[in-house]
Formats: structure tokens, sequence, C-alpha cells
């Protein structure tokens, strides 16, 4: 635990008055100099090592601080040119459209228009210029590139989905079931995908979700930085999304489940870290008595659009399992970690999702629920290299 300027100085001063009460009154006459003079100098070795571990940390050359402010819209735009020049001679990324945009308007996309990446993209379309060129003069562009990237490099790719056109008769679905319910096609479709003679269509663009599942309502504002005052005066650092009790929540991202269970503030939660460790993934108040998907444990790896937890209020109780919220939401927050010294502590940067939860509304995973186990699934699966590469390097 770091321990601030003030803390030390206390922490010195309290080691002090109780030695020298202890000599004062009689209890270590005999050595009292030298326990005095030995224990001070303990106390001053261990916040010496103190200081130097947060000084090798903070000599470290990594970001301390990021300020998202891109818009939807801004996004939606890079995005749409990363996808359609995708493949092609040139190739335009969208982190690199945005960071190069951040470094003109200084990272404040509150006044962006259209025009403004386009004009851009259009020029390096045409072979006018070049991102290297446009550029290499830019001193913050190398910040905005990692800083963006830290931010949304897990929601753009290449993934895979069952290719139905090209799926074997026995598996296609008849007229009769087309008009049953959902459960019933979800139950054809799970069929199909466990048959050895599925088809797997590869595929780019947005393959990360929106964390709640698709046709279940919500509502939501920009609400990071307002005040909270429970347990003690603080910024919410996360967005809150006001919903259903039961709503099945969504991984947005594929990784691993870094934190699973009981939290003061939070509830019941989930941490779910991305496989390059640069983003945590905070899904809080989760619901009483069945927070997540049964199958979830810490270490458990989660593709994007999979189930993993379901809307509630618990939280604001240091007892288990208690609805002290208000209002049923879903607390999402996203955490970036440059250095792991970052991850706990006074040095943690949470970001505003408010703009990014409205990009990722396109893409919505659909659900179904199994009336047996009470628990939903997702309808279409999806391959997701990532999860494949990190199964692969922590084969044991």
């Amino acid at each position: 635990m770091k321990l601030s300027k003030m803390q030390q100085l206390i922490l010195i001063e309290l080691f002090l008055f109780i030695l020298l009460f202890g000599a004062y009154t009689g209890h270590h006459t005999k050595d009292a100099s030298d326990i005095l003079s030995t224990s001070s100098n303990e106390v001053y070795r261990l916040i010496s090592e103190e200081e130097n571990i947060s000084s090798n940390s903070e000599n470290k050359d990594y970001i301390k601080w990021v300020d998202f402010k891109v818009t939807k819209e801004a996004m939606q735009d890079a995005y749409e040119y990363d996808v359609t020049t995708y493949g092609q001679e040139t190739h335009l990324d969208w982190i690199s459209l945005l960071a190069y945009q951040a470094c003109k308007n200084g990272g404040d996309f509150s006044h962006y228009r259209s025009g403004d990446i386009s004009f851009i993209a259009k020029k390096l379309l045409a072979k006018e210029t070049t991102l290297e060129s446009l550029t290499k003069d830019l001193k913050y562009y190398s910040y905005y590139y990692e800083a963006y990237d830290a931010v949304l490099g897990g929601l753009v790719g290449e993934y895979e989905v069952p290719d139905t056109s090209e799926t074997p008769s026995d598996n296609t679905v008849s007229e009769d079931d087309a008009v049953s319910s959902k459960a019933t096609a979800a139950k054809k479709k799970i069929s199909a995908k466990k048959d050895s003679h599925i088809v797997w269509k590869k595929k780019y663009g947005l393959k990360g979700f929106l964390p709640l599942a698709k046709n279940f309502p919500y509502s939501d504002y920009d609400d990071f930085g307002v005040s909270r005052s429970y347990g003690y005066k603080r910024q919410h650092l996360g967005h809150d999304m006001v919903g259903q009790t039961g709503t099945p929540i969504i991984a947005v991202e594929s990784g691993y489940v870094e934190a699973i269970g009981w939290n003061q503030y939070g509830g019941w939660r989930l941490g779910i870290r991305s496989f390059d460790r640069k983003r945590y993934y905070y899904y809080a108040h989760l619901r009483q008595n069945f927070p997540y998907c049964k199958s979830l444990t810490e270490g458990s790896v989660v593709t994007a659009g999979d189930v993993i937890g379901y809307l509630g209020h618990t939280g604001y109780s240091t007892k288990e399992n208690v609805n002290n919220i208000d209002i049923p939401h879903l607390h999402f927050g996203l955490q970036l970690i440059f250095d792991e010294s970052q991850k706990e502590g006074n040095n943690e940067i949470w970001v505003s999702c408010y703009e990014l939860t409205r990009f990722l509304y396109q893409n919505q995973s659909e659900t179904v629920k199994d009336e047996k186990t009470k628990e939903w699934h997702r309808i279409t699966e999806m391959r997701d290299p990532a999860v494949k590469e990190w199964k692969k390097a922590h084969k044991n």
C-alpha cells in the first residue's frame, strides 16, 4: 500500500510517541535509547523502501492519465472507413484516424463534424499523402494512438460466425420451425454448432458488444464523474444503465474473469480483463441470489457476446447478497492499465463509457432462456481468434 507524505509523518510520530512514553514510564528505561534508535531506523527503512518502489513505478515510461472524449459519431465514421478499406491496398485503421483527429482538436470531440475524418481519409485513399508524413511532426500523436488503442483495441478485428447458407440440409430450419419460439430456434442453432459439419464464415468488423442483451429495454445518460457519497465522497467512475432485474449482462470483449464475488460498493460484481491486459471491464450491482452464469469462476475465459451475469441492484452493504441500491441497473466501468501498478490504488485510470455504449449499440447479443436451468445463452455463436490464441498460450 502506497503511503502519502502525511501518512508517513504520522506513522513516524506515532512510533516515536509510543517509544518515548514507554521510556518515560520506566517500562523500557534500560534500553530505551537503543530501542528508540533501532525502531526509528526500521520505520525510516520501511518508508524508504516504499518510496523506492513508488519511485521506480513512477519513473517508468507509461501513460499516467487518459481523458476519453471521443464521440460516438467520430468512432462510427472512423470505424466505417476501417471496415470498408480492410483487405485493400490502403487500409485505414480507425484508431489511427481518431488519434490524428485528436491531435487537431486536443482530444476534445465535442465539436466534431463528419467531414473532419472524411477529409483526411479521402486524401489517404487518393494517395495524396501518407499517415506517416501527416503524423511525423505531431507531438502527441503517439500518445493519442496508445491511449485510444488501450480503450478500443479489442473491439474491431477478425472473427468467425456460423454460415447458415453453407449449413448441410439436415441442419437447416424447416418452415414449421421458422414460426416456432426463439427457444426452439436457439436449440437448433446450438445443435448445428455442435455438428462437425458446421461451416464457419470469416468476417472483419465490430466484435465488441453492448453490455446488455438485445431486446431488453434500458435507459442511460452521461453520468461519469458525478458525485457519490456512500462510504466516502467520491466520483462515479462508471456508466449506469438502468434496466429490468434479470436482464442478461453481456461480455463486451473477450477476456478472462479476474474478479468475481461480493464487493461492499458494487455488490455482486464481475471483473473481466482483456487478453492484452490493457482493459479491465467492471460489471456491478448484479442480481441477488443469481448474479452470474453458473459456469463462471475466477480464471474462466469468455467470448465477446457471451452472457456472463444478470442485472440487479445489490451493493452498498458490508453484508453479502443485500439489495441496497434503489434502482436496478448495471454499473459498467472500463479501467485502463498501462502498468500493473495502476490496477489498484491512487493511480487508477477509469474512462467514460457513455459514448462507447452508444457506439456499441449497433452490435447486440440476442439471447434465449433455458427454462430448466433458468440461464440465458447467446443465440448466435462467435469464434474470436483472440480466445484461441489465449487458450493455446496458457495450455497446462
